[in-house]
């Protein structure tokens, strides 16, 4: 072989080489963004905050035919588009600060007046004489006292008759908890301490030691099962109600659960279906309904949606796919989840305008804004404004979204977060066609935020049993807080009567059912109050 030849032998086994590195070094970096990606996203979520918020996401976003804006004109219009809007918010602080109404304090609560003489004797300091008053300045500061125990002894005289001897006597009335020494009141707090206001049962012991009123945590553990047994045929009563809706939010998250045995614990699962159609006009009261599994299998949302037909708005668990499969379900999906992927990817570049993740970001916020403008309206107008609104917009996003896939890597992140979107398009532009359907799924994450911030107080549950309670308690708190209605009054209203009332009334106690017997003496009258003044 000529000295010619074999130089030309080396150079390609050189040119070979260096492609070989440059598909290398590619696929390092691609895996480089990734793991920044994933970091970044990790970090989010254990000390970032949770706001998704984009600066000018609505007042930036090109028209619905826009071609793929270049970085720096992308940037160069996000820099100058919210300047208004800036200036607008910033006048409207200065008025807020500016006005200098006096704080005052509920007037519903009770006032305890306090007089302070300048002295015992009310004589002048200066020359001995007497004091008359004209005038006086006073002011208001709110007063605490903790909640106190009492015991209720309830005494049930014999009565007997001189003439035939007959003796009668009051039956005992009836308690939550059969023999136990926990009224509606004490069961209602411990409910609403763990529940609601997150309170692990132990930290609740210890605050009633305080009070010198000694109460073992099992003994709390026993009251919240005794009631969960009691309330279960309510907790029946609102699934019964949330499925005979057109259209629920399902959605899940991870519980912990003690493993007998073994001194560690596995993961469980808490669902929740909402029905919530306040956004849409509908004046139905909101309800959530929870049931716990042991595990995430995709038979348990098919047992619990058993006889559900309808619109069931969802994530894109594969878990839900057998329901949608003999057209019975019709599947809605979630734009917060798709959202949420270029949010990441936004973040973890810095939040630099014009980038592929921002302009996806400035669309989708343009729909929501849309979104804005028709909630609380009826169906039928929510979707005629869809179709002439949001229609093109989605049309623009749709070949948006397959021209910048085109020139992204397959493996990027951004091409995973855009093949998210289009092989799920059809469930997410479902809402366009029908004014019943919500944009995204946050009806369910709200309901679910109780169980988050629960989840990090009492961190795990002690049996499958416990979850199974939870759940119960989880879906009659739920559906008051979703309602405006106060957890504490409704359980101690509903504990009080539910042992002797008849099982086949049971939705006379639902929450939406007494809401109006449990309004506040000061409520009312502040309400009575403004009608007056719209008067």
């Amino acid at each position: 072989m000529s000295s010619h030849a074999l130089l030309l032998q080396q150079i390609d086994a050189l040119k070979q080489g260096t492609l070989q590195r440059d598909l290398e070094i590619s696929a390092l970096r691609l895996a480089l963004d990734k793991l920044t990606l994933e970091l970044f996203h990790l970090r989010r979520m254990r000390y970032g905050r949770s706001s998704e918020k984009v600066e000018s996401a609505q007042s930036a976003v090109k028209a619905p035919g826009a071609a793929l804006v270049p970085k720096g004109e992308a940037a160069q219009a996000v820099q100058s588009a919210p300047v208004a809007d800036l200036e607008e918010a910033r006048h409207k602080r200065q008025a807020v600060a500016c006005r200098t109404a006096p704080r005052l304090l509920p007037g519903h609560l009770p006032r305890q007046e306090v007089t302070h003489l300048p002295s015992p004797q009310c004589t002048c300091p200066g020359c001995g004489a007497g004091l008359r008053q004209i005038g006086q300045d006073a002011s208001e500061v709110l007063e605490y006292q903790p909640g106190s125990f009492r015991v209720v002894r309830h005494v049930r005289p014999r009565l007997a008759c001189a003439r035939c001897h007959t003796i009668v006597q009051a039956s005992a009335p009836s308690r939550p908890i059969e023999r136990g020494l926990a009224g509606a009141g004490v069961i209602t707090q411990v409910l609403v301490g763990k529940f609601c206001d997150h309170l692990p049962l132990y930290r609740q012991s210890q605050i009633y030691a305080r009070q010198g009123v000694v109460v073992e945590r099992s003994t709390l553990a026993d009251w919240v099962a005794g009631a969960a047994r009691l309330l279960q045929p309510l907790a029946n009563a609102v699934r019964r109600y949330v499925l005979s809706a057109g259209k629920i939010h399902t959605d899940d998250t991870p519980v912990p659960v003690l493993s007998p045995g073994r001194g560690t614990t596995r993961t469980a699962r808490l669902w929740v279906y909402a029905r919530d159609d306040r956004p849409g006009g509908d004046a139905s009261p909101p309800a959530v309904w929870f049931q716990y599994s042991p595990d995430r299998k995709g038979e348990h949302p098919r047992g619990h949606l058993s006889g559900f037909a309808g619109t069931l708005q969802a994530d894109a668990f594969a878990g839900y796919d057998a329901l949608f499969a003999d057209g019975q379900v019709v599947e809605a999906a979630c734009w917060a989840h798709a959202r949420r992927k270029y949010y990441e990817i936004h973040k973890g570049q810095g939040e630099m305008p014009g980038t592929l993740a921002h302009q996806a970001l400035l669309r989708i916020g343009a729909l929501y804004a849309i979104e804005k403008d028709i909630r609380g309206k009826s169906a039928v107008e929510r979707q005629r404004q869809r179709q002439s609104r949001a229609k093109p917009l989605v049309e623009a996003l749709h070949g948006w979204l397959q021209q910048a896939l085109g020139q992204l890597s397959a493996k990027s992140s951004m091409a995973q977060a855009i093949g998210y979107s289009l092989n799920h398009w059809q469930a997410l532009v479902r809402f366009v066609d029908d004014g019943h359907i919500e944009m995204d799924n946050n009806a369910a994450e709200r309901a679910l935020r109780a169980v988050v911030l629960g989840r990090k107080n009492y961190l795990h549950f002690g049996s499958d049993a416990g979850g199974e309670r939870a759940a119960v308690i989880y879906t009659l708190i739920g559906s008051c807080k979703l309602g405006g209605i106060d957890p504490q009054a409704y359980l101690h209203h509903v504990l009080g009567r539910i042992a002797d009332h008849p099982i086949n009334r049971i939705d006379e106690l639902l929450p939406w059912r007494v809401a109006e017997r449990l309004r506040p003496a000061w409520q009312a009258v502040q309400e009575a109050q403004d009608m007056a003044r719209a008067a």
